[in-house]
């Protein structure tokens, strides 16, 4: 077990989300080394959220490419929950999103699944998230840390909920749902140049096999995907920082992309 008590460790990534200031690594001065303790520390923290007003719209699946799991030596992806606060919806393509709130974000392009229907393990399969998806879209998810200088180890992004920032959707498309999700392309621009592309074969060899590992890995939890749920299936690049008055363009086959001001 953890040095210090689950509530205690998710009350401190809780300060740090307000205050801004980043914490040391939990894995190295509390002693967070197990990957059970690190869920019981993002469980809890989410129910502080949720008794201060948070809702949960959804959830956000992380590492789940192989080369960000053998630079934390682990096997599989991790997962947190898209907080209702940290939704920016867009008007015209377009959003500006405060930038303090944040400590050091980074931006990912991602396939988005709206679900129609609920989703329970522990044996969901590909197809079965491709028929239970009501829509698909792009989404920008704003990775953040509350770790200091992002030290993580795979039990401090757990904790941290998944380094979980914010979130942007575009408009939901029906007509996705039929594309190939392994071949769709995506750029994304900084500040006017490219600064990352990718495939949807990036994210677990396609983004609605994510989906179906959440799944099935909730079910450990006796929790499942619900209906209405939005889902970010993981990045199809890497991770670009950005600062305080950076844009951020998203472009995905087959729907509008998406743009981002860090105001």
């Amino acid at each position: 077990m953890p040095q210090q008590p689950v509530e205690a460790l998710a009350q401190r990534l809780e300060e740090a989300l307000h205050s801004r200031r980043p914490i040391p690594p939990l894995s190295e001065e509390a002693g967070l080394v197990r990957i059970p303790d690190a869920y019981a520390v993002q469980q809890h923290w989410m129910r502080l959220r949720l008794q201060g007003g948070e809702r949960i719209v959804g959830r956000k699946i992380g590492l789940t490419s192989v080369a960000m799991q053998a630079q934390l030596g682990v096997n599989e992806p991790d997962y947190g929950c898209l907080w209702g606060s940290r939704y920016f919806p867009i008007r015209a393509g377009r959003v500006e999103v405060p930038y303090d709130l944040f400590l050091q974000p980074r931006v990912e392009g991602e396939v988005a699944f709206l679900l129609g229907r609920s989703l329970r393990g522990p044996h969901v399969t590909l197809q079965e998230v491709l028929a239970a998806a009501e829509a698909v879209t792009a989404g920008i998810e704003i990775i953040d840390s509350r770790i200091a200088d992002w030290r993580i180890k795979i039990t401090d992004t757990i904790a941290d909920n998944a380094s979980f920032g914010g979130f942007v959707v575009g408009p939901w498309s029906i007509r996705m749902r039929e594309v190939d999700l392994r071949l769709v392309g995506m750029i994304l621009w900084h500040n006017g140049r490219a600064a990352t592309e990718g495939l949807g074969a990036a994210a677990l060899g396609h983004p609605a096999r994510c989906v179906a590992w959440l799944a099935n890995k909730l079910a450990e939890f006796d929790e499942e995907l619900r209906a209405g749920d939005i889902v970010f299936s993981g990045s199809l690049g890497r991770a670009v920082p950005v600062q305080r008055g950076d844009v951020v363009t998203l472009e995905m086959a087959g729907v509008p992309s998406l743009s981002v001001r860090f105001v």
